[in-house]
């Protein structure tokens, strides 16, 4: 594994608690980062926490982000429990289900919406306060390479993550100047539990769109991730980073 300097950082990392978000948070704290881990699931953050202690500072929130206050509520908790915030690692989402465009039940469009846009643009809104405060900043977003391509039976994720997209890029312009860098990873299927919230059938579509014929590892993501949480990433921003195995075009 090679080293990425977080010395001296705090980070957010939503989703925390499993999959994806387990996986860069484990990555920050061997970076040298403190970490904050945010979940709907109160046990789940527990069990991560207990399994993370070891091997650095973690705190943890338990969010519901499509809860604006709740939102805010966290950032201010969590800047009090390590007396300043530098990254934010926006990671969490739902799949929300597989159905054509006209069949999907609008509860499951906002609900998806909900967690995986509004969610985002919440935290974005609560933490780069405190991020200029600082004068310093890292935002990684986790998008979809399905925002770029839009994949079928799935509307209202490939449309989240396209949202996703777009809030990176205005965000990294609105803060070219503030030494706050905001960028988006777009994952290809990554081999993580989300997986058993897809039929069986839009899986195999998405694995078979990959060129390198697998899904990707959860530690892949992880290792650009921090990367881009890092000061080495100084003069990248509003930009999209692929990690899709080969399935990207643009």
């Amino acid at each position: 594994m090679n080293q990425i300097d977080l010395n001296n950082r705090t980070a957010i990392v939503t989703g925390g608690a499993r999959g994806i978000g387990r996986a860069i948070a484990e990555r920050l704290l061997a970076s040298g980062a403190k970490v904050s881990l945010w979940d709907v699931d109160t046990a789940a953050l527990e069990q991560a926490a207990r399994e993370l202690a070891s091997a650095g500072t973690v705190h943890t929130a338990t969010v519901n982000l499509a809860d604006f206050a709740l939102v805010k509520a966290a950032a201010e908790a969590t800047a009090a429990a390590f007396g300043k915030l530098d990254i934010l690692v926006n990671n969490a989402g739902i799949t929300g289900g597989n159905a054509k465009t006209w069949e999907l039940n609008p509860d499951d469009w906002r609900r998806v919406m909900d967690v995986n846009l509004n969610g985002p643009f919440y935290c974005c809104h609560a933490v780069v306060p405190h991020l200029l405060k600082n004068g310093y900043g890292r935002i990684v977003n986790i998008a979809s390479v399905a925002g770029k391509e839009g994949n079928p039976n799935a509307a209202h994720y490939s449309a989240s993550k396209a949202g996703v997209i777009a809030l990176t890029k205005s965000l990294g312009k609105e803060l070219a100047t503030a030494n706050i860098t905001v960028n988006a990873v777009t994952p290809a299927v990554m081999a993580t539990d989300i997986l058993q919230q897809m039929q069986q059938s839009h899986i195999d579509y998405m694995l078979s769109k990959i060129p390198m014929g697998r899904f990707g590892k959860k530690e892949e993501a992880a290792a650009l991730v921090a990367w881009l949480c890092s000061e080495d990433c100084s003069f990248t921003t509003a930009a999209v980073f692929d990690l899709s195995g080969g399935r990207a075009t643009y």
